[in-house]
């Protein structure tokens, strides 16, 4: 094995200490345009100092995003997935300020996804400094709205992902660093009864309650839920009516589902599609569907991760597989028929919260498998 080992990146933590605090001070959440550009500006200044081409693929709305493009050779190239925005809004730093305490670095957007982002540069400035690029190319995607949905990206996502011999999503690990073979599927939707308004006490009996029939309609929601197959369906906002002596005529919800498998996705969103109203003086619309699809573990992600591990053990790491109802950018790669691996990211804890930290001692770790899945991998795909 040629892979570089661990302590080359242990001897250089401070390096990973300090690229992590400056990426955080470029705060960058998802709905703030300019404030994600700045941070890809940041990360498209480090891939060029790297000898990578750097393309930027402009966005009217979300920030840009940012692909780095490194070795050569032929093959299909190995493609690196992060994102540069962040859930928290700009000033976040002042509740979460940064710091290090215990091992633990802390500050907005810390695990989700700085980190990845350090690790990401840092081991493909390692392999370019000691020869060990693989022959073939590797590219390096920053998204800029992985976290309100992709929607923006998700065709670059596919694009280059399907045209990869291996894809890498850099979100972070399983809280006992286990990779992530599986990923639930998401989907949404908008529900909204409409009915009719009357005076709640003289006129009762001539109204329709919006209220009275979408509650019908969540407990046919809720009956959908299968935990024995992995399946939820969950109504998390609900809004109708004005004042209590007033008969709502409308009534709106936003309902969300996780499935394991694609049959799943199929059979719950043609059910909640079926919805018809219990009062035939109703009317019920709803709009939404399947954003992320599911990621199953099948035999190619079972393998791939069998593969990883491996490499994972000859750098003295032990690493494990499991799942979580969570969705990633993996997500819209799984379905393409692509090796994938996920959550190949630091470990931390306090993701989207005030408590967001990374463990500093796992991004020397982490970036040591990372760079070891490059080179190593890259020898027989």
């Amino acid at each position: 094995m040629t892979a570089l080992p661990i302590s080359y990146f242990a001897e250089r933590a401070d390096s990973f200490v300090e690229a992590l605090r400056r990426y955080i001070a470029v705060e960058s959440p998802s709905t703030d345009k300019a404030a994600v550009n700045r941070m890809g500006a940041v990360v498209a200044e480090e891939l060029q100092a790297l000898g990578a081409g750097v393309e930027i693929a402009s966005q009217t709305e979300t920030g840009d995003h940012v692909v780095g493009r490194l070795g050569g050779g032929a093959g299909k190239p190995i493609v690196i997935m992060s994102h540069l925005d962040t859930v928290h809004d700009v000033g976040a730093v002042r509740a979460n300020p940064i710091r290090v305490e215990n091992g633990k670095l802390f500050g907005p957007g810390a695990i989700d996804m700085k980190g990845s982002v350090v690790m990401v540069l840092a081991a493909l400035r390692a392999l370019s400094e000691n020869a060990k690029l693989p022959a073939r190319p590797v590219i390096a995607l920053f998204t800029s709205d992985e976290e309100i949905g992709s929607n923006s990206s998700r065709a670059l996502i596919e694009k280059l992902g399907g045209e990869a011999g291996l894809v890498l999503c850099m979100e972070p690990a399983l809280p006992d660093g286990s990779l992530k073979t599986w990923r639930k599927g998401i989907g949404g939707y908008d529900i909204s009864i409409r009915g009719r308004s009357t005076h709640a006490g003289a006129d009762h009996e001539n109204g329709v309650n919006a209220i009275v029939e979408m509650a019908h309609q969540v407990l046919a929601l809720q009956r959908l839920t299968d935990y024995a197959k992995g399946t939820t369906v969950n109504v998390g906002v609900i809004r109708g009516g004005t004042r209590s002596n007033v008969v709502p005529d409308e009534c709106l919800i936003e309902v969300d589902l996780r499935v394991m498998t694609p049959a799943d996705a199929e059979a719950v969103c043609r059910a909640i599609e079926s919805l018809k109203p219990v009062n035939g003086r109703a009317a019920l619309t709803l709009s939404g569907g399947m954003n992320r699809p599911p990621m199953p573990r099948t035999e190619l992600i079972a393998s791939t991760f069998a593969r990883a591990q491996r490499i994972a053990a000859d750098l003295g790491l032990t690493i494990g597989e499991g799942g979580t109802g969570g969705g990633s950018d993996a997500n819209f790669v799984a379905p393409l028929g692509v090796p994938v691996l996920d959550g190949l990211g630091p470990l931390g804890n306090g993701a989207h919260s005030e408590r967001e930290h990374v463990f500093i001692k796992s991004l020397p770790e982490r970036t040591a498998l990372l760079a070891g899945i490059l080179s190593e991998w890259a020898l027989s795909l």
